[in-house]
């Protein structure tokens, strides 16, 4: 079943808006709120994942160990984007990789943990190709909007939402790693609702010391689960990239301003050339037309805008996408 042909009725909406609130939520759980069976609830959920649109990933919080976040640039040749955006989807160390403007430039999201992998990144990481024809770096400053809280995928009415509270992070203290913690990353950046009993037996600890440490982990605010599912399939079929050079004193108050219109899953500070980066997504080429001249023209503070349309997404949340999408 191809990603493009899925259609979401209510039941599927309130399960998406349920896993983005807790990615681990029982389904159980989710059938109590939406007024269906455990049963109907998981062979949708299967349903789902086995058309690949949908799906929970288990990903490392970066922010909490103090790691720096990166948007990279590369406009290369069109011939070549491609293999490049792939190449780069490979690497464990990157997410939402995405083809831009008729295939001649890629955007994607790179974690370095310290200055020497941030050195190395610029200077050595990113790919040296005749076919790559410029590359910029930026780093995110902060986040006002992030993917995992997008109101487009909100379905539930507040009081069922309220159903769903994942695990609170402790703020403050050291993080503590025990030795069965990278496997455990490794094997929920594929399937972040994996069992206690399959994460044992994949990782050779017991479901008991499992349970424990994704507790543990969610806890210290280094696990976190995201759910992975593309814009169109929830009828956001134009989606694009907005880099914005905004007049300082009024920056953070258009972060904030943008952080709340529905269309936006990303908002970020950046260094560079623009200081502004935006992820809009909208229900079509006229619906982001109207979005980028009625909501953000009415922005004063934006001086100039740069508009980046997203052709293809070869990577998102941090897992690598099936090469047909």
């Amino acid at each position: 079943m191809k990603g493009n042909t899925v259609e979401l009725d209510a039941v599927d909406r309130g399960l998406v808006h349920a896993l983005q609130i807790d990615g681990r939520a029982p389904f159980r759980l989710v059938g109590e709120a939406l007024g269906v069976s455990e049963n109907t609830v998981a062979r949708r959920y299967r349903r789902l994942r086995a058309a690949g649109v949908l799906r929970v990933v288990g990903a490392l919080n970066g922010a909490r160990l103090g790691h720096s976040a990166w948007t990279v640039r590369l406009h290369c040749t069109p011939d070549a984007a491609t293999a490049i955006a792939k190449a780069l989807a490979a690497r464990p160390d990157t997410s939402y990789v995405h083809l831009l403007s008729g295939g001649t430039e890629i955007s994607c999201s790179v974690r370095t943990s310290t200055a020497e992998e941030s050195e190395a990144l610029l200077l050595h990481k990113l790919p040296r190709t005749g076919r790559v024809t410029s590359v910029s770096a930026h780093l995110l400053l902060d986040h006002h909007a992030l993917p995992g809280d997008w109101a487009g995928i909100r379905a539930l009415p507040p009081e069922r939402a309220a159903l769903f509270t994942p695990p609170a992070a402790e703020a403050g203290g050291d993080v503590s790693f025990a030795p069965v913690d990278r496997r455990l990353f490794e094997l929920l950046s594929r399937d972040g609702r994996l069992s206690h009993a399959e994460l044992a037996a994949a990782s050779g600890a017991s479901a008991s010391t499992v349970r424990r440490r994704i507790t543990a982990l969610r806890r210290a605010g280094v696990l976190v689960f995201l759910v992975d599912i593309p814009p169109a399939v929830l009828g956001f079929r134009s989606e694009a990239r907005l880099w914005m050079s905004v007049r300082p004193s009024g920056l953070t108050a258009v972060a904030r301003a943008m952080a709340r219109h529905p269309e936006v899953s990303l908002v970020a500070r950046t260094t560079g050339p623009t200081n502004l980066l935006a992820v809009v997504n909208c229900r079509n080429p006229l619906d982001l037309a109207r979005y980028l001249s009625e909501r953000i023209g009415s922005l004063d503070a934006i001086r100039a805008m740069e508009t980046a349309p997203v052709i293809r997404t070869v990577k998102r949340a941090g897992a690598l996408l099936p090469l047909e999408r």
